[in-house]
């Protein structure tokens, strides 16, 4: 389902940012996300005129709504509150037909931005205004339940950063999303363009996203963790994995769905593109049904790894940051004693 069209808006009323962020009982980080957002306003264009924060809450029975609310003289701030659905890409959409921002950044209840994010971005941009890019991203910090730090989540696109052509970064993306949600900044009407978050995909719907906004042009890459990645047991990536068909499936759909011209534009590496990335989505299914108490399979997994080559390995050891992804995770475990 497309996302509702948006509303309109003015350039004199256009804020340079919206924030949207769905929640439901997120009472005990909800707090920490919505202050490192407070923390920034004086560093957005326009100072609080220059942001827009929109929660789409969805039938929150704890003190979620509460909590948000009393961040109301601190942010220029929309509550917006539904029955209960489960589904966060959908709610997320219902914010996105409420922002007026020439900018759009997602944040969930429980992620933050680190300090300075908001200068960075608006420096990285002003930088390359000619180019206008769709879609900025930066690499993001790994933080437990407790926010001690776990690792970083890098991005497997150059060290220096600027301008990556769209077709390095779709298939890179389509190896793994690398990108943690509270990382990408995208213009408003690009996302509009190609139209929102698809709300059949609770878990896949934002790397299906970040590839179709990739596939636009070029990406600017910021090198930099400037916000972080909160992993615990209640997140949606923990909780929800457990129907590993379903999981599964969701991720062919993504793959099938961008990766016929991802392979035309790499020709000759089209198929070694396609095996790595059909691997990648084995050992995600394979590693979500293990952390559920299944079985992990590794002789299965050892073996298809051999067949895609020397090439084929480096390229998913490059592109899927499998090490950082499942060190964070397993860190996170010992810390908290499970």
């Amino acid at each position: 389902m497309p996302c509702p069209a948006p509303l309109e808006s003015t350039a004199a009323t256009e804020p340079w940012l919206s924030v949207l962020m769905p929640t439901y009982n997120g009472a005990r980080y909800v707090a920490t996300a919505l202050e490192s957002v407070a923390a920034q306003v004086d560093d957005c264009p326009r100072g609080s005129a220059g942001l827009e924060v929109i929660v789409v809450d969805d039938g929150s029975t704890d003190a979620t709504p509460a909590i948000v609310a009393s961040f109301a003289d601190r942010l220029p701030l929309r509550i917006v509150a539904t029955p209960r659905t489960g589904n966060w890409a959908a709610n997320t959409n219902l914010a996105l037909a409420q922002s007026r921002g020439r900018y759009i950044g997602f944040l969930h209840q429980d992620d933050c931005w680190l300090p300075g994010r908001l200068v960075r971005l608006h420096a990285a941009l002003a930088s390359h205004a000619q180019a206008d890019p769709a879609l900025v991203v930066h690499p993001a910090r790994f933080i437990d339940a407790s926010g001690r730090p776990l690792g970083t989540w890098r991005c497997p696109l150059p060290k220096t950063g600027g301008l990556v052509d769209a077709e390095t970064v779709v298939a890179r993306l389509l190896v793994q999303n690398f990108l943690a949600i509270p990382a990408p900044l995208f213009r408003r009407d690009a996302v509009v363009q190609v139209g929102g978050f698809d709300e059949n995909l609770w878990y896949a719907a934002d790397w299906d996203l970040w590839l179709k906004l990739a596939a636009l042009g070029p990406c600017l890459y910021v090198p930099e963790p400037l916000a972080c990645f909160r992993v615990h047991s209640l997140s949606q990536t923990a909780s929800r994995t457990a129907n590993s068909v379903e999981f599964r499936r969701q991720l062919e759909v993504v793959l099938q769905r961008h990766l016929s011209s991802a392979r035309q534009a790499h020709a000759g590496n089209g198929r070694r593109l396609a095996r790595v990335a059909q691997f990648s989505i084995d050992v995600n299914t394979a590693l979500a049904a293990a952390s559920h108490g299944g079985p992990l399979r590794l002789t299965a997994l050892t073996w298809r790894g051999l067949l895609l080559g020397p090439w084929g390995w480096w390229q998913y050891w490059r592109d899927s940051r499998i090490g950082e992804r499942a060190g964070a995770r397993l860190r996170a475990r010992k810390d908290s004693g499970e």
